[in-house]
């Protein structure tokens, strides 16, 4: 069994040698791609004594064992010009003809992939203490899943990233929460580097995977979509990691498709998801949703389609911050058509420092099933421990703080944590789901000046809308 802790460290040391790296994110990156094609490899290896017929999909030349295995094979100037000009081309440009499944994910990893070490006996060096890993190995694979994880986190720091990583807290409770079992269809569309994806099949593993057959069943059934190129190759090593063989994860985004081409066949089960908020969406996307409910607001978009996916008596648990709970005009008429479409029967309330550092927005989860109207909707707040200010990077928020709301769960009743509004209520407020605390008295709040900015843009966001629509109403009744 290999120190996987020390070996990563080691890399991480040697990597910074490397004049073509730069910061976390590209060390991660490149990091990523050495161990995913490392990672192929092992299972390729694994496949070709279990089935005389099996073949790699990866050309002879590419394969990790024919260019990286021998500790003492190409180096320096060598090494480094066929990383840059044979082995990622030729990834890139991987036959897909046959619509074999694995070579598609290798193309589309490697399509947004780069290599950024500039010196081949650095190379050398990363390849052979990677080859003191054996993914083969299950004490390897589950320690290496651990340090991944590490990883994971460490992206959250590292420029962009930190939208693709969701506390693991949060993860698992709403996981554990929703329950998803064997043979239901699990969909994440934002699904990043797979955080709950991981959670739901460890949630069926452990309780219903008994045979390779279940195993079969558990692969087919586990669904994701991610259009960025780092957190996508993540999600499918994370996935490989977690025994799924050939991960079901589409490189796309999943906005970008005509809303009404979704039907039966691509219905769910289950949606877990922390759908990006605050970012506006590609030119055109909103194009694809009904005109009554379009909008630039990733968040909303997501919200709908994740409607759109569910099935009926499906059931979801999404992130979701304020601003998609509250606003009128289109935001208004998508949060109708959520409570008319599912039964939104618990909304739990989260401290703004959940998701620190790189947001501080309040967010919340939200709990629904498909198939029917919302009555009443339950809601729970979530206090930040006594003792403490706020959550962060090294106090993040820990999945044994939601002990009280999980025996609240199943014997709800009202409390200064806890309380409960009917539909008639939010329909008289405009279908405003954001509603505070009432047995908390009403503070006069202080901004940061950087709140105040924020809030002032999605002013100056909101009355766009505003301006759009009324354009819109004048064009059509000309």
């Amino acid at each position: 069994m290999a120190d996987i802790g020390g070996i990563i460290k080691t890399l991480q040391n040697i990597m910074r040698k490397d004049q073509g790296v730069s910061g976390d994110a590209q060390r991660i990156e490149q990091l990523g791609w050495m161990i995913t094609l490392k990672i192929i490899d092992d299972k390729d290896s694994e496949m070709e004594l279990l089935d005389d017929d099996y073949k790699s999909v990866i050309p002879e030349k590419l394969q990790w064992r024919n260019w990286a295995a021998d500790s003492e094979g190409m180096t320096g100037d060598a090494l480094q010009e066929f990383v840059d000009n044979k082995l990622i081309p030729g990834l890139k440009k991987i036959d897909v003809s046959t619509g074999n499944k694995r070579a598609i994910l290798i193309r589309d990893i490697f399509d947004g992939i780069n290599n950024y070490m500039k010196n081949g006996t650095i190379i050398r060096q990363v390849v052979n203490k990677l080859n003191e890993i054996d993914f083969n190995v299950s004490e390897d694979r589950h320690l290496f899943g651990d340090i991944y994880e590490t990883l994971l986190r460490d992206l959250q720091s590292a420029g962009n990233y930190g939208e693709f990583y969701t506390p693991r807290a949060i993860t698992e409770i709403m996981t554990e929460i929703v329950n998803p079992r064997l043979g239901e269809r699990v969909l994440d569309p934002a699904c990043g580097t797979g955080g709950f994806l991981t959670c739901a099949i460890e949630n069926i593993r452990k309780q219903d995977v008994h045979s390779v057959e279940d195993l079969k069943t558990l692969n087919a059934t586990i669904r994701g979509q991610e259009f960025k190129p780092l957190p996508f190759m993540l999600c499918v090593t994370n996935l490989i990691l977690h025994d799924i063989e050939v991960p079901n994860i589409l490189y796309t985004d999943s906005l970008n498709r005509e809303y009404t081409s979704i039907g039966a066949k691509d219905r769910v089960d289950v949606i877990l998801a922390n759908p990006p908020f605050g970012a506006s969406v590609s030119d055109g996307v909103e194009t694809n949703y009904p005109a009554s409910f379009r909008t630039t607001e990733s968040a909303d978009l997501f919200l709908l389609l994740m409607m759109r996916y569910l099935k009926d008596g499906g059931r979801a648990a999404i992130v979701l911050p304020d601003g998609s709970l509250t606003g009128d005009g289109v935001k208004e008429r998508i949060r109708k058509e959520f409570l008319t479409q599912c039964n939104v029967h618990t909304i739990v309330r989260l401290p703004n420092s959940v998701f620190q550092p790189y947001a501080s927005v309040a967010t919340n989860l939200l709990f629904f099933t498909k198939g029917e109207k919302t009555k009443d909707v339950w809601y729970y707040e979530h206090k930040v421990p006594e003792g403490m200010k706020a959550y962060s990077k090294t106090k993040p928020i820990q999945k044994s703080e939601f002990e009280p709301l999980k025996k609240w769960w199943n014997k709800r009743k009202k409390s200064d944590v806890a309380w409960k509004v009917s539909i008639k209520e939010l329909e008289e407020n405009g279908y405003n789901l954001d509603i505070k605390n009432p047995t908390v008295p009403e503070e006069e709040t202080v901004y940061t000046t950087a709140e105040l900015m924020q809030k002032l843009h999605e002013s100056f966001k909101a009355s766009e809308e505003l301006l759009n629509d009324l354009r819109k109403g004048l064009s059509n009744g000309k």
